[in-house]
C-alpha cells in the first residue's frame, strides 16, 4: 500500500499517515512558469495499491487538476489500483439542474475522476448521496457522525438536555443519524433560499425551550444559514446553540459573521485544512477525520467492510 498527498491538504494526509504507520510515499507538485500543473511520482508505484489523498477545496480548479494529473500519472506507472481519497469533494453541491440551461458539475467531475483512471472512491460526508451514482466505479461515502458524536460527549455537560437541529429539510437524515446515536431529540428549522448564498428562517419544527441546540449541517460557507438559525433558535428559548459541520470552507468573511453571531461554538473537521483560512477564532474549533479515514483506507487495503465502521 502506497499513500501519496497532493497540495491540498498535507496536515490532514499527515496524520492519516502517521495513524497508519505508513509513510507518505514520495511525489512533486509542482508549477511550471505559466502555471502549468506537473506531477511526479519519485517512488516505484508498479503493482501497488495506491491511494491519493486530496480535497479539492479551494482553490478548487488548482486541486483538482493536481488530483487528476496525480492519477494519469499513477496509471502511466502502472499502479495496480488507484484509490481517489477526496476528503471534500469540491462541486458537490452542483448536483442537479437548477434552472435552465445550468450544469450538473458534481457529475462532470465525476466522469473526470475516472477518466483520468481512478480504480475507486473514498470520500467524506457527500452533499447529496446519490453523487455516489454518479462515478462508474466503486464509491465509499464515510460519515463524519461517528467522529462529531464522541466530540459532543467529550464536551456536553448533560447530553439529557441536548437537541440535535436540522438546519433544513434536506439535512434531516444527518441530523437524526446523530440525534439516534446520542439519544436525543430533533427539530428541524425550516427555511427559504430566496437565491444562492442566502437564506431565511421561517418556522422551527419542535419545542426547544430549555435545550442546549446542536446544529448539524454537511458544509458551512458562508455560514448565514447557521447564524440566522441560531438567532431564531434562541428567540424560541434554546439556552444555547452550537454548530457542528463536516466541511469548512468559510469563504466571504464567514469566520467573522460567526464571531459576530449568537453561536456558542462551530466545530468543523479537518476535510479541509484549516492551516489554509485567512484568520483564526476562538468560537471555531476543529475536530480530526484522520482516524476514520485512516481506517477506511485500511479496510479497502486489506478488502475488509467499510460499513462496518458505522454499526
Amino acid at each position: 500500500m502506497k499513500l501519496i498527498a497532493g497540495n491540498s491538504n498535507e496536515t490532514l494526509a499527515k496524520a492519516i499517515a502517521e495513524h497508519l504507520d505508513t509513510p507518505l510515499a514520495q511525489a512533486e507538485v509542482r508549477r511550471f512558469k505559466d502555471n502549468e500543473i506537473f506531477v511526479e511520482i519519485q517512488e516505484n508505484v508498479r503493482g501497488e495499491d495506491v491511494f491519493f489523498i486530496q480535497s479539492t477545496s479551494f482553490p478548487a480548479n488548482d486541486h483538482l487538476m493536481e488530483l487528476l494529473i496525480g492519477i494519469d500519472a499513477l496509471r502511466r506507472a502502472s499502479a495496480r489500483r488507484i484509490t481517489a481519497v477526496i476528503p471534500y469533494y469540491g462541486y458537490g453541491r452542483q448536483d442537479r439542474k437548477v434552472g435552465g440551461r445550468t450544469p450538473i458539475s458534481a457529475k462532470l467531475v465525476a466522469n473526470l475522476i475516472v477518466t483520468a483512471g481512478a480504480n475507486r472512491v473514498l470520500t467524506l460526508e457527500l452533499h447529496a448521496g446519490q453523487i455516489q451514482g454518479f462515478f462508474d466505479i466503486p464509491t465509499d461515502n464515510l460519515f463524519s457522525t461517528p467522529v462529531l458524536e464522541r466530540d459532543i460527549r467529550e464536551h456536553c455537560a448533560d447530553v439529557n438536555k441536548l437537541m440535535i437541529i436540522s438546519p433544513d429539510v434536506g439535512g434531516v437524515v444527518r441530523a437524526r443519524a446523530l440525534a439516534n446515536r446520542l439519544g436525543a431529540d430533533l427539530a428541524i428549522v425550516d427555511k427559504r433560499r430566496p437565491k444562492a448564498g442566502v437564506s431565511e428562517v421561517m418556522h422551527i419544527i419542535g419545542d426547544v425551550s430549555g435545550r442546549d441546540c446542536i446544529l448539524v449541517d454537511d458544509i458551512v460557507d458562508s455560514g448565514g444559514t447557521l447564524c440566522n438559525a441560531a438567532e431564531a433558535l434562541l428567540k424560541e428559548g434554546a439556552a444555547s446553540v452550537s454548530a457542528y459541520c463536516t466541511h469548512g470552507v468559510l469563504s466571504n468573511g464567514a469566520i467573522k459573521r460567526v464571531e459576530d453571531s449568537k453561536l456558542k461554538e462551530l466545530v468543523v473537521t479537518n476535510s479541509i485544512d484549516p492551516n489554509a483560512r485567512k484568520s483564526a477564532s476562538g468560537r471555531v474549533r476543529t475536530v480530526s477525520v484522520a482516524p476514520l479515514m485512516g481506517d477506511a483506507i485500511w479496510r479497502i487495503a486489506h478488502e475488509e467492510s467499510v460499513s462496518s465502521l458505522f454499526e
